[in-house]
């Protein structure tokens, strides 16, 4: 099968290595442009492009795929099929319509649950229990095209964004294989999305992560996991910005939200509900990260600390 790939984030990479192992033709991986990142601002590569690269693909970064000249160009590739993984450009009608079996998309949620930029972050952050990975083809909406195959796993109780998005990776990879398979035969039937079941997963903002101390410790411990590497979650001590790396809900009951208790050298802050987080690593503004432990040390707490105060 004559492929064109498109896709940019780690989460992409192992679907492109497992179409190549396939055996299948991939004509050309378009993907983002060069990015400046870190202090010096350097450009940096996608890690889609490094692995097409290495594989010995042709690679395309326009800045707007959906220019004329662009369209023209994959037109005349003739693909039998397009697969888009994270690509973070909106594929207009004029490239949907381009491969007679359509564009693939490999989404990391159960659809239509978490439609958007952030499935895997929001799926965590409410506290679900269970996810997967959905191909579905691609049309004009927000993840609203027609699902195809779907595989579905637990979310571990602790488990962070950073350890489920390779697990849903390289399932999505193989489901992708399996999808394109499926499609030659004729064996894959195409089901609709039922609109009334499905929620959003929007872009993540800085602000999402700034926590709300009156929240049940529950809900602040799954978006710590959720909103893992970025933004985080963060709150404020003594006037200064405090990130909360790692927690857990706490067995204590601690009136005052907000409240920090040291008990039995472990670190507790009061939620609402009367319900308490244990904080595990912290990291305050400009400083490194550290326990819990080691920031009671340094920065000798007082009597009726209040965390949040002040952002």
């Amino acid at each position: 099968m004559r492929i064109i790939f498109l896709g940019t984030p780690e989460f992409a990479v192992p679907t492109l290595e497992a179409i190549a192992a396939e055996g299948h033709i991939v004509d050309a991986v378009f993907t983002q442009p060069d990015r400046p990142k870190g202090r010096g601002n350097a450009l940096a590569e996608p890690p889609v492009k490094q692995s097409a690269v290495r594989l010995g693909f042709a690679v395309q970064q326009p800045e707007r795929i959906r220019r004329p000249e662009i369209v023209a160009q994959l037109a005349a590739m003739k693909p039998d099929a397009m697969v888009v993984v994270g690509y973070g450009q909106i594929i207009p009608q004029s490239i949907i319509d381009i491969p007679p079996l359509g564009i693939i998309n490999v989404h990391a949620s159960l659809l239509p649950k978490y439609r958007g930029a952030a499935p895997i972050q929001w799926a965590i952050a409410n506290g679900e229990t269970r996810t997967g990975v959905t191909t579905m083809r691609i049309d004009a909406g927000l993840d609203t095209g027609d699902m195809l195959l779907k595989w579905e796993t637990a979310i571990d109780a602790e488990e962070n964004a950073m350890e489920l998005s390779p697990r849903l990776a390289t399932a999505g990879a193989e489901l992708l294989v399996e999808t394109l398979r499926g499609l030659q035969i004729g064996s894959v039937k195409p089901e609709a999305q039922n609109p009334a079941d499905a929620t959003l997963a929007p872009i993540l903002k800085k602000e999402d992560g700034r926590i709300d101390w009156n929240w049940p410790a529950s809900k602040i411990f799954n978006r710590a996991r959720g909103f893992l590497p970025w933004p985080g979650v963060y709150t404020s001590f003594r006037g200064q910005s405090l990130r909360i790396w790692k927690c857990l809900p706490g067995a204590q009951e601690i009136g005052t939200p907000g409240e920090l208790l040291l008990q039995s050298q472990h670190l507790y802050v009061g939620c609402g509900e009367k319900t308490a987080l244990e904080l595990r690593e912290v990291q305050m503004e400009g400083r490194k990260r550290v326990s819990a432990s080691d920031f009671v040390n340094g920065v000798r707490l007082s009597d009726n600390e209040i965390l949040g105060a002040h952002i």
